[in-house]
């Protein structure tokens, strides 16, 4: 009977503390409202290396350093999708590959402009102790070449937010911190 007891009371003992592990994981409601701030503060981010990778008289050197900065935003293997009107599917590529094909479109001229970005979707928390959100945003792509081609746009694209708990060691000291990264960014529609 004391081994069914000390059974018993070894699970309540680890019951009690996952739950205090559990609670210390939860966000408050103030920290909630400065991490939705940095989610969309990355989100714009974004928007403007975007921008500036995809310009043409943007030097290549700037182009190059801005993807790296850009890439830090992402998780590892995010995906970024592109579609077309001249086509039904959307492609995916990674992060990278995705940079290095705006660098690399057929336009003497590309312009870029995100706007409406918002919360569609308030963060949950997921079983791995991730908490995952959505943004959405409005991408206005247009591009001109010299030859008179043109080309015109606009996308809705939602982009995962992964919200979760990272830890680093500031002056000998472990300090936890909730860090904020952006996931895959898929096409919901396009239109002109």
């Amino acid at each position: 009977m004391s081994h069914y007891k000390y059974i018993v009371v070894l699970f309540l003992s680890l019951l009690t503390i996952d739950r205090a592990i559990a609670q210390s994981a939860e966000i408050s409601p103030a920290r909630k409202q400065a991490i939705d701030s940095l989610a969309l503060e990355k989100v714009r981010d974004l928007s403007k290396y975007i921008s500036i990778i995809g310009n043409k008289k943007t030097p290549y050197s700037e182009a190059t350093r801005v993807m790296d900065r850009a890439e830090e935003l992402f998780a590892p293997d995010a995906e970024m999708g592109v579609s077309s009107l001249n086509r039904k599917e959307v492609n995916y590529y990674k992060v990278r590959k995705y940079f290095e094909r705006l660098i690399a479109l057929n336009y003497d001229r590309v312009s870029i402009t995100w706007y409406d970005i918002h919360y569609i979707s308030d963060l949950e928390r997921q079983p791995d102790g991730r908490y995952v959100g959505v943004v959405t945003i409005y991408q206005r792509f247009e591009g001109e070449s010299d030859d008179g081609m043109k080309y015109k746009d606009t996308t809705k694209k939602d982009i995962t937010i992964y919200v979760e708990r990272k830890k680093t060691q500031i002056q000998g000291r472990i300090v936890e911190f909730w860090d904020v990264m952006l996931g895959d960014i898929r096409v919901t529609e396009t239109s002109a």
